[in-house]
């Protein structure tokens, strides 16, 4: 991006013609060029797109390596791609990185929200906290704003979480859940407990009813063996 800018006040070109033309044959190339321009007369453009870009693109390499490549790679291409054919703005060029901003956005927070792992859902909490109210960029609100850029990145993240929920990082798996998916059926402690209680209600009921009918039984152990008769007791 740097690289870039520095690079249009160094030539003659008109760098912003490599930005995304909406529903143009020469507008195409800006699908893959648009993130890399940023306008040349407002030094802030650039400033307000580095701190972020940095920040989420770390973000992203550091809790899913697995799959950052393919997110970003996918994220660049379909927001641009949909900003060409769904922008309004026909004779307008798109530039700057914010649409892959919002991309980034939407796919950190609702990825973090479907895994629910801790976190990566604490990741989430953060990113509504520095960048919930970007939320209103994706309505048109500025003149000169891109919000269809917006719109269509956060669009992209949203369902690139959705589509790469399965990969990456994931929740630890429970002990009942790994019993479950071997097909070792868990203990039912509860069936248990319910079978002891009903067993000592049948116990209690034939109690019961022997008091109720008059019988009442009484074992007593006599000794076969003389000798283990205790001393001053007669046999019965």
């Amino acid at each position: 991006m740097w690289l870039i800018y520095w690079a249009e006040h160094l030539f003659r070109f008109e760098f912003h013609k490599l930005g995304v033309l909406p529903r143009s044959i020469e507008g195409l190339i800006g699908v893959f060029f648009m993130p890399l321009i940023h306008s040349k007369e407002e030094i802030q453009h650039i400033v307000n797109n580095s701190i972020p870009t940095f920040f989420l693109l770390a973000a992203l390499i550091y809790f899913y390596r697995e799959i950052a490549l393919k997110v970003f790679l996918y994220g660049w291409l379909f927001t641009g791609l949909l900003l060409w054919i769904y922008a309004q703005n026909k004779g307008s060029y798109h530039i700057g990185m914010s649409g892959l901003i919002y991309m980034l956005v939407g796919f950190l927070f609702v990825s973090g929200v479907l895994r629910k792992f801790l976190p990566l859902q604490a990741i989430s909490l953060f990113i509504v906290f520095l960048y919930g109210s970007m939320i209103w960029g994706v309505f048109p609100m500025k003149e000169r704003v891109s919000w269809e850029g917006h719109l269509m990145g956060l669009s992209v993240g949203v369902v690139l979480a959705f589509l790469f929920r399965e990969n990456g990082p994931q929740r630890p798996k429970f002990q009942y859940e790994i019993e479950k998916e071997m097909g070792i059926e868990p203990i039912d402690f509860e069936a248990i407990w319910l079978e002891k209680v009903r067993l000592a209600e049948l116990a209690e009921e034939e109690e019961r009813l022997r008091h109720e009918q008059g019988h009442n039984i009484v074992y007593h152990y006599v000794p076969t063996n003389p000798e283990d008769k205790p001393k001053g007791e007669n046999n019965l």
